[in-house]
Order: structure tokens, then C-alpha cells, then sequence
């Protein structure tokens, strides 16, 4: 048996550098690895089988379920089926930084993008791809025609970050451009002003839709170990910096660790789901994040 842990590995999954190829081999391991943990059951039926409740009509029961499982679900009809899933991802130039050998935040959240996208189509949801910076770069309307992928991931692979940051500007924007409920994904390092991000962020709550944060950052952007010296450039203003690492770590980690646990507990406040994630992460947390909100909505 194929060891699926490997394709979700991202430091792995980077060498193929066919983002379609890429998200094949990460929903594959991850399809894999739930079957194979307490997960076990997230990925099968839920797309056309629901359970049975008081009130349903019995010829909607399906027999042979019952037969394998001795669990009673009903079909589902179509419209019963499809929930809209908007994928919103940022892609302004802070999303270019990598340490090391780690992908960059932008191809992380690209990558996790795509296998989140082509899940979401093979569960007959509809997946929609919004791409921002200072302003809307790309606007795919969620859609659940298999050949839609495609285009998603198309728009994902030929996409490269460049422009400065206007998150909490583009969520507004992007928020009241959504005229149907739906189940939000958004993608970013979040890096733009807190308090103008957050009230972006509940503007799609006021909408009556489910929102998922994931905050994408590298590691090096957490702890700060740099080393002794270390020329910072700014990706989105060119400004540089001259420094010490060493001497600011500890001012750097507190301020990181503040802007973070600030972003978490205003997030579960408005009862959005907030996810940190760094580009080390293996893509199957995130994954599991979206099936656990995914079964709620």
C-alpha cells in the first residue's frame, strides 16, 4: 500500500510542480488517511447519503446502505447536495516569503487552495476561487461542473503575487459581491490592519455565511531565528532593514504571539473558524478542518 503521509507532505508535493497533479496526490493521501484514522466515514456517503430523520418519506430510503451499514439514510436530491464554497486567497507580495527550503506562503496556500477546491467538486459542492491584493484579481463563480476545476486551478497556477496588501478592503468587497449563503474559505497571512481585517471578516458572517481563517505564515515569521544579522526587505514596499536578529527575537516573538492570539479570539468570538497554519504544516489539518465545518453547515 502507497504510503499517502508523504503526499501530504509539502515539501514533497512541491517537487511535482503540477499544481493539478499536486492536488490529485494530496486529496488521494488525504481520502486514504481518513479510512485509516478515528476520521474513518468523513468522506463516504455524505455527498448523495444523508441520515434518516422523523418525517422522511421510507421509499426515499436507501436499502442497500441499510443492508451494508444496518444504518438508515436517505438520497438526497441534487439541490439537497450542493453547498457553495467560496475559496478567497491572497495573493499580494507578502505572500512570497519562504526560509529556507519551505514553500512560499503563496504556493502553500495555493497548493491547499486546489486540493480544497477539487475535494469540494468531487463531493458535488460548488467551489468558487476569488484572488486579491489591493484589489480583486480574479473572480471564479462557485460552480460544481467537474470540468470547473480546471479553470480553478488554472487561475491558481498562473497567478503571481506582486502587488502590496488590501485585505480588509477586498474581503468587504468580495463579501458584498456574494449574493447566495455560503461556506467562505479564506487564505492569507492576514497581514493588513487587525481591526479593519476583522470587521471584514464579520461582514461575511453578517451575511448568514460560515467562515473559515486560515492563517498561513512561515515559520521563521513565528520564532524570528535569523541568525546574527540579516538584511530584511519589505516584499510589497522594498524597504530595508539592517539588523540583529538576535537583539529583537524576543520583542518580535511577543508582538507575533499577541497579533495572532488577538486574530484567534476575535475569530471565535464571531464564531469563525481560526486556523494557524505555517508552511511546514502537512495539508491534511486543514483539510479536516474544512470536512469538520463542512458536516455542520
Amino acid at each position: 500500500m502507497k504510503d499517502y503521509r508523504k503526499y501530504l507532505n509539502p515539501k514533497v508535493v512541491a517537487k511535482l510542480k503540477n499544481i493539478e497533479l499536486i492536488a490529485k496526490l494530496v486529496v488521494e493521501g488525504f481520502i486514504t488517511g481518513l479510512h485509516r484514522s478515528p476520521f474513518h466515514g468523513f468522506s463516504v456517503e455524505f455527498a448523495e447519503h444523508r441520515a434518516y430523520r422523523p418525517g422522511d418519506e421510507i421509499k426515499y430510503l436507501d436499502w442497500k446502505v441499510l443492508g451494508r451499514t444496518e444504518k438508515y439514510f436517505v438520497k438526497q436530491f441534487e439541490e439537497e447536495t450542493n453547498t457553495r464554497i467560496m475559496i478567497v486567497l491572497d495573493a499580494s507580495a507578502s505572500m512570497k516569503f519562504a526560509s529556507g527550503d519551505n514553500l512560499t506562503k503563496y504556493e502553500y496556500g495555493s497548493y491547499l487552495a486546489a486540493s480544497l477546491a477539487l475535494l469540494m467538486i468531487q463531493q458535488r459542492d460548488a467551489a468558487g476561487l476569488a484572488l486579491y491584493d489591493t484589489e480583486i484579481r480574479k473572480y471564479l463563480t462557485p460552480n460544481s461542473r467537474p470540468s470547473y476545476i480546471r479553470e480553478i486551478l488554472k487561475t491558481l497556477e498562473t497567478n503571481q503575487p506582486q502587488n502590496q496588501t488590501g485585505t480588509a478592503n477586498c474581503l468587504n468587497l468580495i463579501a458584498e459581491r456574494m449574493n447566495k449563503r455560503s461556506l467562505v474559505v479564506i487564505i492569507s497571512d492576514f497581514f493588513d490592519d487587525p481591526d479593519s481585517t476583522l470587521k471584514a471578516l464579520q461582514h461575511f458572517r453578517h451575511n448568514s455565511n460560515e467562515v473559515i481563517a486560515f492563517q498561513i505564515l512561515d515559520d521563521r515569521e513565528l520564532d524570528f531565528k535569523f541568525g546574527q544579522s540579516a538584511n530584511f526587505v519589505d516584499a510589497e514596499t522594498n524597504e530595508t532593514l539592517i539588523t540583529h536578529p538576535y537583539q529583537i527575537q524576543k520583542a518580535y516573538q511577543d508582538s507575533i504571539k499577541k497579533f495572532t492570539a488577538n486574530l484567534k479570539s476575535q475569530c471565535h468570538f464571531h464564531n469563525i473558524d481560526y486556523n494557524l497554519i505555517t508552511t511546514s504544516t502537512p495539508f491534511d489539518k486543514a483539510l479536516v478542518t474544512y470536512l469538520n465545518k463542512r458536516k455542520k453547515v
